[in-house]
C-alpha cells in the first residue's frame, strides 16, 4: 500500500462529537435507564443509536412527536419461561427459556436463539433491538427478535442436548410461526439444535413450515447458511475499501474468534487476496505470521466443529505464537474483523489498532466493540462497519431460506451468494446516503439512521400500536 493511498475515513464529526450532550438525548437515555435497571448491554446499544437517531429527527416531528424511538426502545413483547429436562442420570435440571419480540413493523420477528449460560433479558433485549435496526437494512420483510436460554450445551451429551431442545420448543411453540416469528440460530445453537427444535415444532404442530431458519438442506435449509455471516462481513468492508479506491488484495488482517462467523471471514478473505493472521478463543488467540492458509483453516474447523477442541493447540500444530489470555487487537494489521463475542474490543485495543495504523474495522460479533474504543476508533481516522451493517449477511440469507420455504424451492450457491453481495451492497449505500460527510463516512450513523428510517416509516403507517 502506498504511502499516498487515500486511506477509508471515519474522521471525527464535531456536530457527532455535541450531541451526547443535549438535553434530548441525555432525557431519553434517561428515561430508558429508569424502565430497564440492571441491564448495561441493552442501554449500550440504545444509546448507541440515539445518539445519531435523536439528532436527525429534531426537525421531523412526524417521527418525534409520535415518540417513534422511543416505541422501538420498547419490545413490543417479552416471553420468559420455565424449561425444565431430564439429564442422562435422571435428575432434573431447570433452566429458563426466553423469546423478546422487539419490533414487527416490518415483518415477522426475525433472530437467534441463544443458549449459553450468560443470557439474560437484558442481554437478548439489546440483541433483539439491534436485530431490528440489522433486518432493516437488509431490505428484506423481517422484523427484529432474539431469545434463547441460561443452558449451557458445552459437555451434554446429544440426547441431553436433544431433551433440552425438545423442552425448550414446548413451550417456544406457542409463540412462533412463519408469519409470525421465525426463530434462527446463534451462540450454543447450530445446525443440530435448530434439528431438534424443528423435529419437535412439527411434532406438536402438526405442520412442516419455515418456522426455523438454519436448518439442514435436507429439510428446507439454505445453502451459504452456515458462510453468510462470515462471508457478509468480508463483502461489507470490500465495499468500504472499494469507497475509498482499495481492495482486500495484499491487507493484512487480524480475525478474533475461532467460530463459525470467524472462520468463515477467513475463508473468503483468503479467497480474496487477504493474508489473516490471528484467531482466538476464551483462551487467547494464536499468531501465525505465515498466515491462515485454506489447508490450516481447515484444520481449524476440524478441531472447534468436531473436536471441540481449543485455538491454543493450533499453536503446536503450525509452529507459531500463542498468548493465553489476551486478544489479537495489539498485532500490526490493516484490517481488523472482531467475530467472537460483545465488547470483546476496548479503548486500549483500539488505541493499539491505530498505534499500528489500522485502516478499518469490519464488526462480524454483535456490538463487539465498546463506546470508549469506539470514539478512539473515529479518533483516529479508522472506518468502523458496525454490526448492525456488516455481519446482517446472517439474517440477509435467513430470510433467503424464509422466500425458499415459501416458494417450496432451493436456489443454488451461486444464486444465493450473488444475492448476499448485492444485499450487502446495498447495506453499504445506505450507510453512504446517511452518513457521507465533507470528512469522511461516518458508518455507524449511517446505518443507525438507515435502519430507523424504514422500520419509523412503517411504524407510523400502522397507527399507535
Amino acid at each position: 500500500m502506498s504511502a499516498n493511498a487515500q486511506a477509508p475515513t471515519r474522521k471525527a464529526d464535531p456536530a457527532a462529537a455535541a450531541v451526547d450532550k443535549t438535553p434530548d438525548v441525555h432525557a431519553f437515555l434517561n428515561e430508558v435507564a429508569q424502565r430497564n435497571p440492571g441491564e448495561p448491554e441493552f442501554l449500550q446499544a440504545v444509546h448507541e443509536v440515539a445518539q445519531d437517531v435523536l439528532p436527525f429527527i429534531a426537525d421531523k416531528p412526524e417521527y418525534r412527536d409520535m415518540r417513534v424511538l422511543e416505541r422501538m426502545a420498547e419490545p413490543d413483547r417479552i416471553i420468559s419461561f420455565r424449561v425444565a429436562w431430564q439429564d442422562d442420570q435422571g435428575k432434573v435440571q431447570i433452566n429458563r427459556g426466553y423469546r423478546v419480540q422487539n419490533n414487527n413493523a416490518i415483518g415477522p420477528y426475525k433472530g437467534g436463539l441463544r443458549f449459553h449460560p450468560s443470557v439474560n433479558q437484558g442481554i437478548l433485549k439489546f440483541l433483539a433491538f439491534e436485530q431490528t435496526f440489522k433486518n432493516s437494512l437488509t431490505g428484506l420483510p423481517m422484523g427484529g427478535g432474539k431469545g434463547g436460554a441460561d443452558f449451557d450445551p458445552k459437555g451434554r451429551s446429544e440426547a441431553e442436548i436433544m431433551r433440552f431442545c425438545q423442552a425448550f420448543m414446548s413451550e417456544l411453540v406457542n409463540h412462533i410461526g412463519p408469519d409470525c416469528d421465525v426463530p434462527a440460530g446463534d451462540i450454543g445453537v447450530g445446525g443440530r439444535e435448530i434439528g431438534f427444535l424443528f423435529g419437535q415444532y412439527k411434532r406438536l404442530s402438526h405442520q412442516f413450515q419455515g418456522v426455523l431458519t438454519g436448518k439442514g438442506t435436507s429439510f428446507g435449509g439454505s445453502l451459504m447458511r452456515p458462510e453468510a455471516t462470515g462471508y457478509g462481513t468480508v463483502y461489507m468492508m470490500q465495499n468500504l475499501l472499494q469507497h475509498a479506491g482499495e481492495d482486500i488484495a495484499g491487507k493484512t488482517c487480524v480475525v478474533s474468534g475461532s467460530g463459525n462467523v470467524a472462520t468463515f471471514c477467513v475463508q473468503k478473505l483468503t479467497e480474496l487476496g487477504g493474508k489473516v493472521v490471528t484467531l482466538s478463543d476464551s483462551g487467547g488467540y494464536i499468531h501465525d505470521a505465515q498466515g491462515i492458509s485454506a489447508e490450516k483453516l481447515h484444520w481449524v474447523m476440524e478441531l472447534k466443529n468436531k473436536h471441540r477442541g481449543r485455538i491454543e493447540a493450533y499453536a503446536s500444530e503450525f509452529g507459531c505464537d500463542f498468548h493465553a489470555g489476551e486478544r489479537p487487537w495489539h498485532v500490526p494489521c490493516d484490517l481488523a474483523f472482531p467475530c467472537a463475542t460483545q465488547n470483546e474490543l476496548n479503548e486500549v485495543d483500539a488505541a493499539a489498532l491505530a498505534r499500528n495504523n489500522c485502516r478499518a474495522v469490519s464488526e462480524g460479533a454483535n456490538m463487539p466493540t465498546t463506546p470508549g474504543a469506539m470514539q478512539v476508533l473515529t479518533d483516529a481516522g479508522i472506518a468502523v462497519a458496525p454490526a448492525k451493517a456488516a455481519n446482517a449477511g446472517g439474517v440477509a440469507t435467513s430470510g433467503l431460506e424464509m422466500s425458499q420455504n415459501s416458494q417450496r424451492y432451493a436456489w443454488t450457491r451461486e444464486e444465493i451468494d450473488s444475492k448476499l453481495q448485492t444485499i450487502m451492497a446495498g447495506i453499504h449505500e445506505q450507510c453512504l446516503a446517511y452518513g457521507e460527510h465533507n470528512q469522511g463516512v461516518n458508518y455507524g450513523r449511517g446505518a443507525n439512521i438507515a435502519g430507523f428510517v424504514k422500520v419509523a416509516d412503517a411504524m407510523l403507517a400502522q397507527g399507535v400500536l
